[in-house]
């Protein structure tokens, strides 16, 4: 039997290629309109949705064309829309939903220094400070309380969402003490906690970021009798002694930042202390289109990058602590579980 390949040719393949922008602002506009939550089980008309979400029908019908052409959505033969698996994912109330991360990554900033990524490349620096003038955060913090939110946000959810599979996958039975090193809301810590009762937790991060910390974590909360918050920044300095500390998706910052940040975790903790890294990697193979293309962006906001197998050895090799088993967490995740060393 003879397969007949049905995918484009090269020339077609590379002009759809070119018109990325338009599919991650079709992915934009739907999810600023709410389109995926407005549409449910049953079907709908392009009248219908438009009705709900306030928009013109015609023009609507165009983006959902779009968009159905990339698998989010489906039109039917009668010409009404249902959801995939793929638009399902921008529901607002989606258990997995990745509403706020199609948000960030296509924030207003993005469409400024992405084609600027010529001169990031020649240059190895990041653009964004060139474009606004100011160091990303102080950007975000200062002039940007929107992209903020969505930030936090898409933080937040991604955070939540992995927090289950580290609890998962780390065997902290006797341990004492667990440090969650820029945490950010302290999901992570808030799973290790209601799985090890007899555990006690820290959070660290930036000011900003803790005095929104999971509630469970806050006065009052169910856990906050056995957590501490602490307001810093992991590059200046880790006031924190624990059996286990955790490093979940930070070490993204350039490569001094990085260096600063492991050197104050092997300047605090103890010796036999357990540090578990966890990071998405560039050459993981599942995940490997979003987070070559993270990548770029790192490069282009803050200087940064996601690291390979290879590159986050040598760092943490170089910050003197000992390999052991580099695991799995999910498709996307990987764990390298480290010791410091007498």
């Amino acid at each position: 039997m003879t397969t007949v390949d049905q995918s484009p040719p090269p020339s077609m393949q590379l002009r759809e290629l070119v018109f990325g922008a338009a599919r991650a602002a079709a992915v934009r506009a739907a999810a600023r309109l709410g389109v995926a939550d407005a549409l449910d089980d049953t079907p709908m008309s392009a009248e219908d949705l438009a009705a709900a979400v306030k928009t013109q029908p015609g023009t609507l019908r165009r983006l959902l064309r779009a968009l159905s052409c990339q698998g989010v959505f489906a039109e039917r033969p009668d010409g009404t829309f249902e959801h995939t698996r793929m638009s399902r994912l921008l529901r607002e109330d989606a258990p997995d939903s990745l509403r706020y991360i199609a948000l960030w990554c296509t924030e207003p900033w993005t469409w400024n220094v992405w084609p600027k990524l010529d001169e990031a490349v020649r240059s190895g620096r990041n653009v964004f400070e060139e474009v606004y003038d100011k160091e990303f955060f102080e950007y975000l913090n200062e002039d940007a309380p929107e992209s903020a939110h969505v930030f936090n946000r898409a933080m937040t959810t991604s955070s939540s969402q992995s927090a289950q599979d580290v609890a998962k996958l780390l065997d902290l039975r006797g341990v004492k003490s667990v440090a969650d090193i820029g945490g950010g809301q302290g999901h992570v810590v808030a799973s290790l906690l209601e799985k090890h009762p007899g555990m006690h937790g820290t959070l660290l991060d930036l000011p900003g970021v803790v005095e929104n910390a999971d509630p469970r974590l806050r006065n009052g909360g169910a856990l906050s009798d056995r957590v501490r918050i602490v307001a810093g920044d992991c590059r200046e300095a880790i006031p924190v002694q624990a059996d286990v500390y955790i490093i979940k998706n930070i070490l993204e910052w350039d490569d001094e930042s990085t260096r600063r940040a492991l050197a104050n975790v092997r300047a605090a903790a103890r010796p036999g202390a357990r540090v578990v890294v966890i990071e998405n990697l560039v050459d993981d193979t599942p995940s490997m289109r979003f987070t070559t293309a993270m990548d770029l962006l790192l490069l282009l906001n803050v200087g940064g990058a996601k690291h390979t197998r290879q590159s986050m050895v040598d760092r943490l090799t170089a910050a003197g602590l000992v390999i052991g088993e580099i695991r799995p967490v999910n498709p996307y995740l990987h764990a390298f579980e480290c010791t410091v060393p007498g």
